[in-house]
Order: C-alpha cells, then structure tokens, then sequence
C-alpha cells in the first residue's frame, strides 16, 4: 500500500472510514503521511486535523476511538479506505455516523467477536467461556441438542419458539465455529464459492 500524499497541494488524502462490522460509512477525515504511520503504528486512527493543523487521534478526548481492522487504498492511490471498530458514536454531535445514519448495535460480526473474546479471555459465570473449557465434544453436543429442537419447534404453529430456538442453533454454531478456529466469513466464502 503506497498512497499518493504529493498527490494534492497540502500533502493530505481523503480517508473514508468504515465500521469493519456493519460497512456503515462512518467519517470522512484527511491524512498525512505522519497520521498514517501512527495509524499504523497505534492500531487506532489517526488523522491530521486542518483546523487544529496537527496530528489529531479520533476519540483522544471522547474515549470513542476506532480500532483499525483493514487499510485500503483506491485504485489511484490517492484515498483511504479504513475499517474500523468504533469505541462509541463517531460524530462530534453524539450521532452513530458522520451521515446522520444509525450504526446497528448488534450484528452476527459482533457477536462473532464477543464470542471470540470469551474464548480468548474466559470470564467466571459466562455460559460461552463455559462451554468453551468443556471442549469441542460438548459443544459440538450442543449444535446437536439444539439442531434437534428446531426440526421439532419447525413441525408446530408457535412462530416465536421456533424463532427463538433458531437463535440458539446459530449461537451454539457460532461458537463451533470458534472451537475450531474458523469463522462465519470462511463458510460465506464457500457459499459464495457454490453460487451459480
């Protein structure tokens, strides 16, 4: 990645930044090639401010930063695309986005990552660290347990047990998926691979 900061006339180039879960456009924001390196270098975004004229890390003050995930640049190389994780609401007035656009609060990505972290770093009374301690036989028996209660809730009228037991399937898969260090993009990868 080589992006063009000589480019425009004050060495900056337009940085779009975007939540890394729900692909919500969240900010527009300039660098240099200084705000990138720290980018880079911090793991948190960091852009070059024009009004304060200085290096200008988002959320040093709210506490709301954005974890980068991915740095893309466009096919001209004189644009950024950053994905991120936002800490908090993005826009200085309180909002999800710099668009007026309400960032979802919950998505499968996000549950993705809280799963991970629970296996990552087990905490005492969570169900999810749990299973995980029990091994990959246990919850392996629980994707079962639950796949069976759902063909069985899918045979009667009840729309909200059915519902409800479909969320347990894909929690528990969700978490195989992590016992066996995979993720739900690798199957939409295949997916994807099998569309005609």
């Amino acid at each position: 990645m080589s992006p063009d900061f000589s480019k425009y006339t004050d060495g900056l180039v337009p940085v779009i930044v975007q939540d890394a879960n729900s692909d919500k456009v969240l900010m527009l924001g300039f660098m240099n090639e200084a705000a990138l390196e720290q980018t880079q270098r911090e793991g948190k975004v960091c852009f070059f401010s024009r009004s304060k004229q200085r290096l200008w890390t988002k959320g040093e003050t709210s506490g709301h930063f954005l974890q980068v995930k991915e740095i893309h640049t466009d096919c001209d190389q004189d644009t950024l695309l950053i994905k991120a994780i936002p800490a908090g609401p993005v826009c200085h007035t309180g909002a999800d986005t710099c668009f007026g656009e309400t960032n979802p609060a919950f998505s499968l990505q996000k549950l993705e990552q809280v799963i991970a972290d629970r296996k990552a770093n087990p905490s005492e009374g969570s169900y999810t660290s749990s299973l995980f301690q029990k091994g990959v036989n246990k919850v392996a028996q629980k994707v079962g347990e639950e796949a069976v209660e759902l063909v069985i809730e899918s045979k009667d009228d009840d729309r909200d047990k059915f519902l409800n037991e479909a969320a347990d399937l894909l929690y528990h898969y969700l978490i195989l998926l992590q016992q066996k260090e995979c993720r739900l993009s690798d199957v939409i990868q295949i997916l994807a691979g099998r569309e005609k």
